[in-house]
């Protein structure tokens, strides 16, 4: 399996039923993200590895995409065909400067973010879950309760990266 998030493929099968679980996970980036940055010194959590992302700037990516995950939401609510595209190209965190940031500042920002994208998903409800819209990258259906999973798993997919970085660079 690659270890790029562009090349993961996707098969939406989880039954509604199992929404509540799911909302779980993604509620519980925030807390995981601090746990694992947390009692890190500044100069770990800004080390690049060569020129890849630092432990920050994971962080500040999962910030920035709040804003597209609550964009979506909105897609899904006004009844659209098509969910907003994802600016592949990640300009957002490339010219965000999070190794200049205090990681904090990033972190808080995170999970007030975070909540409401949770709040938004809950007043959804599991009634609601199925509802679906075409992802445009990925050329098939999500329903809501998938944009929940694919959610989680892109969390998943940089806590892992962070807890790699950490394994690298703190002996």
């Amino acid at each position: 399996m690659s270890s790029l998030w562009t090349e993961r493929a996707f098969s939406f099968t989880i039954p509604v039923e199992l929404f509540p679980n799911v909302l779980e996970r993604v509620r519980g980036t925030p807390a995981r993200l601090e746990e694992l940055l947390g009692p890190l010194p500044r100069e770990v959590l800004t080390r690049r590895d060569g020129d890849r992302w630092s432990m920050q700037e994971h962080a500040g990516h999962l910030l920035d995409l709040e804003a597209l995950e609550l964009q979506r939401m909105d897609d899904y609510e006004a009844g659209r065909e098509v969910l907003t595209p994802a600016d592949m190209s990640n300009r957002k965190t490339h010219e965000a400067r999070y190794n200049e940031r205090a990681l904090a500042d990033i972190l808080h920002a995170f999970r007030a973010e975070r909540g409401e994208l949770v709040r938004r998903l809950e007043a959804l409800g599991e009634a609601a879950a199925g509802q679906s819209a075409l992802h445009p990258r990925l050329q098939q259906p999500m329903r809501v309760i998938d944009l929940a999973f694919f959610t989680a798993e892109h969390d998943d997919h940089h806590l892992a990266r962070i807890s790699e970085l950490i394994r690298l660079f703190v002996k």
